[in-house]
């Protein structure tokens, strides 16, 4: 396998940008036309001009409001005076004071829908990518920036997963389609154990100071190699954090429990990033970095039709997710370090694969940037994604609220940082690249201490 290389843009370059990347009111306010520009690249339709009238509208509303609130504050200081002085207050001040609490009520109702206007536009407006992320209208458009590992070569007919998962007595979806519907599937026997031994892997790879180390010196980051801390967090969050974490929308994809304000999960990440929420943290405790384990269910809304056969796109999958908040001049050198450590789980499973720059319109809404890597399959003769890694700069601290007190004592946003460690999907991956002429199935050497058997040994006929 090769050496890990992520040839990062110019760290200097990207501290000395970094005010672009707070995408507060006030970087929209100075750089409009940056801000129609990121909302073309990623084909996201928000009228900016309309949010900065609705901008200045409000902001007109709370100077009127402050002064009023002054005039009143005045008003009273006047009346308490006149009522020390003559027992009893004036009555001009109190018809004042009326038609001013009167005035009040009006300009608040008429701030408080201008403000909501301006808020539900303001979350539509997405984060602004990095200078290095491709302009692209679709996922063809995402940028292949290395590909590693050998393909397999077969001398027999190859098979693909959900042949050899029918064939093995692996995967039964016919059973999960009678008890839960399309999408679904039991998991049995080997498969089971391997991916036991696949999340056991990882796990012992994340909280490993030395194996980071060694990740990080391979890939020339000058990060921190604090171990990850495993977490097996909840798999229902409420609507507030769902929504202020950025990651609610699309509402179809999403499984709503009836009548609770909570939603199933979609990733891990989910209830991760949003741990710490309205909370400030001292410098010291950075990097907080997480990596939790849930079983994850999404509707995969318009994909029928689509990947039906197997287990690529399930409604219920299992997933192993790392999430990070760091400062902010780390934060870049943190969504490669994760990138890296991706690739190492790779190619100590010795599966081929690429890594991909993700294009504008693929990165997502709160993404700066945003990676994925492919593995090769055999039985569908093309790559497929295993991994992605998500950079977000401050954009969902911001309306997390989770700050970072440096010791400087100046208050700022963290970054945030996700990316996957282990789906379900190398499993594929392991089936179909390890299959053998006999039926069965070898298995990563890796993974062999973990599961007690190096094959998946083929049915007797």
């Amino acid at each position: 396998m090769n050496a890990i290389d992520i040839n990062p843009i110019s760290e200097v370059n990207f501290l000395a940008s970094l005010r672009k990347f707070m995408l507060d009111i006030k970087f929209i306010r100075e750089n409009p036309e940056k801000v129609k520009k990121a909302c073309v690249d990623k084909n996201i339709s928000v009228d900016v001009d309309t949010f900065l009238e609705l901008d200045k509208k409000a902001r007109g509303f709370q100077v009127e409001i402050e002064n009023l609130r002054a005039e009143r504050n005045k008003l009273t200081k006047n009346d308490i005076a006149a009522t020390l002085k003559a027992g009893e207050p004036r009555p001009d001040g109190r018809e004042k004071g009326r038609e001013l609490k009167e005035k009040l009520k009006t300009l608040e109702e008429s701030f408080a829908g201008a403000d909501k206007e301006r808020t539900d536009l303001h979350k539509k407006i997405p984060n602004i990518p990095v200078e290095d992320v491709p302009v692209g209208k679709t996922e063809d458009e995402n940028q292949i920036i290395k590909t590693v590992g050998k393909k397999p070569v077969f001398d027999f007919s190859v098979k693909n997963h959900w042949q050899l998962g029918q064939e093995l007595d692996l995967i039964d979806k016919e059973r999960a389609a009678k008890i839960a519907g399309s999408r679904f599937a039991y998991i049995k026997g080997s498969l089971v154990q391997l991916q036991w031994a696949m999340m056991q892997f990882a796990v012992s790879v994340l909280t490993d100071e030395k194996t980071l180390a060694k990740i990080a010196k391979s890939a020339k980051l000058n990060v921190s190699t604090k171990p990850f801390v495993p977490v097996l967090p909840p798999l229902m969050i409420k609507t507030e954090p769902y929504d202020a974490m950025d990651r609610l929308e699309p509402r179809e994809e999403r499984y709503k429990i009836e009548g609770e304000d909570l939603w199933l999960q979609g990733s891990a990440e989910h209830v991760l990033g949003t741990m710490h929420m309205n909370e400030t943290m001292n410098e010291q405790v950075f990097p907080i970095r997480y990596v939790g384990y849930a079983t994850s269910f999404r509707k995969e809304a318009g994909t029928y039709g689509k990947d039906m056969e197997g287990i690529i796109r399930m409604h219920q999958f299992d997933k192993l997710e790392m999430e990070s908040l760091t400062v902010a001049e780390e934060s870049l050198k943190e969504h490669y370090f994760m990138v890296a450590i991706q690739e190492y789980l790779m190619q100590q499973l010795g599966l081929p694969y690429e890594v991909v720059l993700k294009c504008t319109a693929d990165i997502g809404k709160p993404n700066a940037r945003g990676v994925d890597i492919n593995v090769w399959l055999p039985g569908q003769d093309k790559y497929r994604e295993t991994h992605t890694a998500d950079y977000m700069t401050d954009y969902q601290a911001r309306r997390l609220q989770t700050r970072v007190r440096r010791n400087s004592g100046e208050t700022q946003l963290v970054h945030t940082n996700d990316a996957t460690a282990f789906s379900q999907r190398p499993l594929i991956a392991i089936l179909e690249n390890g299959q053998q002429k006999d039926g069965s199935v070898k298995i990563p050497k890796v993974l062999h201490k973990y599961t007690g058997f190096k094959v998946i040994k083929a049915r007797k006929k």
